[in-house]
């Protein structure tokens, strides 16, 4: 049976892994978690005179470098001169040089938001007038191509081997000491170190090329390192490393010392057998404290330098994200253990059923953790209803609840079959007592030398291969004693695989291993999201700007409307497009997106692209704020001059099903 089943393990894991990665790599890239919300000028602004500098506020604080911020005259120069400098609060000021001429003025930032994120953008102003500029603005960020990719994978699996690393060293100390001595759960533990200890490294060369240019070439930059070292998250990179030392040290000690204490003999009493003995207790208390302390620590590498650090009640979000975080590895990562103790455990240490229900104890006390801790980081984070639905951190959370359901509801099952594979125990322990008494009663003689007679037979078989392997060379008889040993362990191995309810067991708590990989999943695209509250908050500044911008607007409109098809499901619908006043220079521009029946329906892209042909003019990117259901709109839209448009709206219904359709507008 075990034949049988371990093709099948092998293949739902690796489809598991594929989904779990699919996930991954087909999230939209990072939100910024910082909001340009001002600037002065303001964006699409037409000044008389030449401002002295340039000044931008965001949503919360920034860090900013030599070229965080750039302003570009009509012919690509830069005309910014020194070091932003941060005056107060928020805003962030650039010098501009003395006596600009007219024409209109590109600005474009990279900066990173206090929870490690890259934050990147670009808009135009104009003195005295708007003209045409050959200044090209690339709506791709840093963290857009292959690093970003690299950065969250990385990501991915150093929070994987956490789960694996503090939750398997969990499972042991506190669900199964026997565990300790299987090797497939020391090489689980030992992986889970390897992994995130590789993967800080990974993110720590990484990190200096994902928050500025984004090329691979500069990951080996030794002078972006030494500035990433500087930072708080370079400093909660290195001090996980340091930790992850420590951690090496308490693995060494987890399967040497302690290993040599558990009983192997009595794998469901194991935990509880030698509550007697001081040097044990002693050491399994001085284990238990010292690994929470270093998984403490861990877990705070994160909190220190993410969404936790930042925004409302830091000081109690960030101890509160480090018991989630805990509360995650024990549940998953005990989990992942219990599943390879069930699969890989040797014959003469198999899992027992006090080792299930003690875990089962643990992942109950977890997952009530992480529904109190989870509420509040779910409040923190997205401040109201409406934002679950209306924003992607609210909908991934929402993915994320449903999954955690899922697996209570699957690790209830395992409950079942737990009590099933006990209630077993003990019946087969009631037959067995009864049969031993029945052999303590007089059977008779002939009975008896019945009885006898084959075990004679046996007995003189084995004497005499015995004595055959004697004659041979010692090599030969070694190798008919594994032959032995294997041939009798399989024959146990069968035995054990053969009971309904340890199978039954073992294919729940796959089936639990299977969400969890997808439920790590959208955690990670979780903490790479921008929280629904500050996507709100922007918003609301967006919508305000833009009722403001079009305010004395003139009467010349142009409305497009295009249907569009992406191919994929729900994919048909029409897009109109409203540019007011389709002047020459500072323009306000609405797009409605409805479905066939003429409702208004979200999709999770729009992009607009302004071209001027005869004049060899653009595409200019334009990147519209979601207002409503079905309506996003972009105030100060820049357009140089007059002439016969092209406009262009892509679509994206799905994240593979996107086109783009166009019409020309006559501007001016």
């Amino acid at each position: 049976m075990t034949q049988t089943i371990a093709p099948r393990v092998r293949t739902l894991v690796l489809l598991i892994l594929a989904v779990a990665g699919a996930l991954l790599a087909g999230a939209a890239p990072a939100s910024a978690h910082a909001a340009l919300t001002g600037s002065d000028p303001a964006q699409g602004a037409v000044v008389d005179t030449a401002p002295p500098q340039l000044s931008l506020t965001f949503s919360e604080p920034v860090a900013v470098g030599d070229d965080s911020v750039r302003v570009l005259d009509p012919k690509g120069e830069r005309v910014d001169k020194g070091d932003p400098a941060n005056p107060s609060g928020t805003t962030y000021s650039v010098r501009l040089v003395s006596g600009l001429p007219d024409g209109t003025y590109t600005v474009a930032y990279q900066v990173v938001s206090a929870d490690s994120h890259p934050v990147a953008g670009a808009f135009t102003f104009s003195i005295g007038a708007p003209s045409e500029t050959t200044v090209a603005v690339s709506a791709q960020g840093s963290d857009d191509g292959l690093v970003g990719w690299l950065y969250g994978f990385g990501r991915y699996v150093s929070y994987a081997g956490f789960v694996v690393l503090a939750g398997g060293a969990c499972f042991v100390l506190a669900c199964w000491a026997p565990g300790a001595r299987v090797r497939a759960v020391q090489r689980l533990v030992v992986s889970g170190w390897l992994a995130l200890t590789a993967a800080t490294l990974g993110l720590l060369m990484l990190r200096g090329s994902y928050t500025t240019s984004g090329r691979i070439g500069d990951v080996f930059d030794l002078e972006l390192l030494g500035d990433v070292l500087q930072t708080k998250t370079g400093a909660a990179l290195v001090s996980r490393l340091l930790l992850l030392a420590a951690a090496a040290l308490f693995i060494a000690v987890l399967f040497g010392a302690y290993a040599r204490t558990a009983d192997a003999g009595d794998p469901d009493r194991a935990a509880e057998s030698d509550g007697g003995e001081p040097d044990k207790r002693d050491l399994t208390f001085g284990l238990a404290l010292g690994g929470t302390v270093v998984a403490a620590g861990l877990a705070a590498s994160w909190a220190m330098s993410e969404h936790a650090s930042q925004g409302l009640q830091a000081g109690v979000a960030m101890p509160v994200d480090v018991v989630h975080l805990l509360a995650v590895a024990a549940w998953l990562g005990g989990l992942t253990a219990l599943l390879v103790a069930l699969y890989r455990a040797p014959v003469e240490t198999p899992v027992g059923r006090d080792a299930v229900r003690r875990f089962s104890r643990l992942a109950f006390g977890s997952v009530v953790t992480l529904a109190v801790t989870g509420v509040y980081q779910s409040w923190r984070q997205l401040g109201s209803w409406s934002a679950f639905t209306d924003t992607r951190y609210g909908q991934l959370l929402l993915v994320k609840i449903a999954l955690v359901a899922v697996m209570v509801a699957v690790a209830f099952l395992s409950r079942r079959w737990t009590q099933r594979l006990a209630d077993a125990r003990v019946s087969a322990a009631a037959e067995g007592t009864e049969r031993a008494e029945e052999e303590k009663q007089p059977a008779g003689t002939a009975p008896a030398e019945a009885s006898e007679t084959p075990k004679t037979s046996e007995a003189s078989k084995a004497s005499k291969a015995e004595n055959d392997a004697a004659g041979q060379d010692s090599v030969r008889a070694a190798q008919l004693a594994r032959q032995r040993a294997a041939a009798e362990a399989a024959r146990q191995k069968r035995l054990r695989d053969a009971d309904p309810n340890r199978f039954g067991l073992r294919r729940s708590v796959l089936a639990e291993a299977g969400v969890a990989v997808v439920l790590l999943a959208v955690t990670t695209v979780l903490t790479q999201t921008e929280p629904g509250r500050t996507e709100q908050d922007a918003r609301a500044a967006a919508a305000t700007s833009s009722s403001a911008s079009a305010t004395g607007q003139g009467s010349g409109a142009v409305s497009l409307t295009m249907p569009f098809d992406t191919g994929g499901k729900n994919g048909k619908g029409v897009v109109s497009i409203d540019l007011d006043p389709a002047q020459a220079g500072d323009n306000a521009l609405h797009v409605y997106v409805e479905g066939p029946d003429g409702t208004p329906v979200d999709v999770p892209e729009v992009k607009i692209a302004l071209t001027l042909a005869a004049q060899d003019i653009g595409p200019l990117p334009v990147a519209p704020d979601r207002i409503a259901t079905g309506h996003w709109s972009a105030s100060g839209v820049q357009i140089p001059m007059a002439g016969d448009w092209k406009v262009e709206v892509t679509v994206r219904t799905s994240d593979i099903d996107q086109v783009t359709v166009s019409k020309n507008a006559q501007i001016g």
